[in-house]
Order: C-alpha cells, then structure tokens, then sequence
C-alpha cells in the first residue's frame, strides 16, 4: 500500500471516528455521573424537543445501544468518506439535520435517542448512489453495502415499539434522496471515447508498415554502344 493510499484511509477515518468517540464520551459522562440525558432527544412537535435535532444523535440509552450504532457507523462512514470524499462532509450534515427535523415533525410521542437515523441514512445513500451513478467500482461497493447491512431495512418498520422506527425510516429515505441530489458529483459512469487523431496515425502508420515491406524496384541500366561510320543505321 503506496502512501497516497495511506492518507485517503487516514482521512476517511477522520470524521467517522470522532464522532463515534463524541458519542461514547456522551454516554461515559451518563454511566459515571450516573445523569440521564433522555430529555435532550427529541420530543416531536413540541418546543422542548426542538433542541433534539442536535442533541439526540448524541444520546444513547445502553452501551450495547451505542456498540450497535458506533460499528456500522465507523464502517460505512469511512466508506463514504473514502469513495465520496467530495461531498461526504455534506451528505453527513444535511442527514443529521434531515433526520432530526422529520423525526420532530413526525414521530410518536416520546423521546427518540440514537444515532440509528444517521446509520440509516449512511447505509441507504451508499446503496443507492452505486446505481444510479453506474460507476463499476460504486456498482461492487453497493452490493457490499447490501451483503453486510441488508437486514437494516426491516428496522424502518413498527416491529418494535421500543425503537424509534420513525428515525429509522427519515434517515433511509434522506439518504435516498441526496443519492439522487448529488448524483452528477463524484464518480460518475466510466464513458470510452474514440480519439479519431490516435486512428489516422495507427492507419498512417499500418500504411507505412507495408510500404517498409516492400520489395525494392529493379533498376534497369541501358549501355549505350557508339556506332561506328561504317555501320549502317538499323531500322
């Protein structure tokens, strides 16, 4: 592995990582100082839930809660990051946001915690960007994505009453969407142009082959003998 490949990994791992260590370090000060931050998710349509827009990503109720969000959101993160490192940034914003205000407009009445919308999001927008761009090398990250987090789509169903599938469901139709927002930047379907110039000279020089191949032309040498006074002139 060259260096320039060393450094789009390091870079890839960046924001995925941090954010994953934010959350933990939210959940450490819950374990320690025994505090219960649940009140700083969101509470749909109401004022005091507006602040979960922000907050409530951040909040998670058990560690094997948060173990279960910060894996595949480590995974997929440096996935986008490393593949979409031109909007990936603004992707990651726009589904935090995205998730978290339509989660507030439309959610059961309670408090939803978790970073399982941005997860959703993640898994939803590297699925479907592959096939919609037809870039070959998205096309094979997209089917790697659906062989190691395909069973996430049945989250954004009401199985379970005790997990916020109104997140779930926000982020997976956020990431669809800005799949299809930001489809003409990035990689984009490898296109095979035929450079007329490079044909006339592989056709020149085809041409030129077969000349050098050649025989060369016999030479014909005429003597001419001086004809004496007494010769008489032929015919």
């Amino acid at each position: 592995m060259d260096k320039i490949e060393k450094n789009k990994i390091l870079n890839a791992l960046i924001y995925p990582v941090f954010f994953v260590l934010l959350i933990g370090l939210v959940h450490l000060i819950q374990f320690v100082f025994e505090i219960n931050f649940i009140h700083y998710g969101i509470y749909p349509r109401s004022i005091k839930g507006l602040i979960g827009i922000i907050t409530s990503p951040l909040i998670h109720g058990s560690f094997n809660h948060l173990f279960n969000n910060s894996i595949p959101i480590i995974i997929l993160g440096v996935l986008l990051f490393y593949f979409y490192k031109e909007i990936a940034f603004k992707v990651s914003v726009w589904i935090y946001l995205m998730v978290g205000i339509w989660t507030w407009i439309y959610a059961r009445e309670a408090y939803h915690i978790g970073a399982s919308g941005i997860l959703y999001g993640l898994f939803s927008f590297l699925l479907v960007s592959g096939f919609i761009r037809r870039n070959k090398q998205l096309i094979s990250l997209s089917f790697a994505v659906v062989f190691l987090y395909g069973s996430l789509v049945w989250g954004i169903f009401p199985i379970d009453v005790q997990i916020s599938f109104e997140a779930h469901m926000w982020g997976f139709f956020a990431g669809i969407i800005l799949g299809f927002y930001y489809r003409k930047q990035g990689l984009q379907k490898e296109e095979y142009l035929w450079n007329e110039e490079e044909d006339i000279d592989e056709e020149n020089a085809y041409w030129m082959k077969n000349d050098t191949q050649k025989k060369p032309e016999q030479q014909v040498n005429y003597i001419f003998k001086e004809r004496s006074e007494k010769e008489p002139p032929s015919e």
